[in-house]
């Protein structure tokens, strides 16, 4: 085979351009590449490491934000609480004012009305028994045919009133 006669020929050149061939790869690309996308590398997770940061700094001050928020929340729940007790309070004591004083004006309202009452009952009873005696009178007249006196039948009127 004269492949193989030729090797002896043809390897210190093969060999030679082998390794002119891979120093040149090692230098561009070990030297000149590598190193730029390493560099990158660095960039890229410095950056990922400084947005870490931010983000818990971001964070802490969304929770300082939140507990400082429910603070003044609660701050202003407990002054409100206070302002709701104390317009029921004033509510309350106006209230009972006012009560007390419709409960008065009730009072002597039925008071009044109980007066009149009394007066309409007392008159409504005085005149029952002068109606009472004119009747007496007038059934003593037509029933037995004897005159009765207006006082004697009053009389006999106020004796059966005062019984029953």
């Amino acid at each position: 085979m004269p492949q193989i006669a030729q090797l002896a020929e043809t390897w210190s050149s093969q060999v030679f351009w082998l390794l002119l061939i891979f120093g040149l790869v090692f230098f561009v690309i070990g030297r000149g590449m590598v190193p730029r996308v390493l560099g990158t590398v660095d960039l890229r997770d410095q950056q990922i490491a400084g947005d870490l940061a931010a983000a818990r700094s971001a964070r802490d001050a969304a929770d300082e934000a939140e507990a400082a928020f429910r603070a003044r929340e609660n701050a202003n729940r407990a002054s409100a609480q206070a302002l709701v007790g104390e317009a029921k309070a004033k509510a309350g004591a106006a209230t009972e004012a006012k009560l007390a004083e419709v409960q008065t004006g009730i009072d002597a309202t039925l008071a009044d009305a109980e007066a009149r009452i009394a007066a309409s009952r007392a008159a409504a009873g005085a005149e029952i028994e002068t109606v009472a005696a004119e009747a007496a009178q007038d059934i003593a007249q037509r029933l037995a045919g004897i005159t009765v006196t207006p006082d004697a039948a009053r009389g006999a009127v106020q004796k059966v009133l005062a019984h029953g």
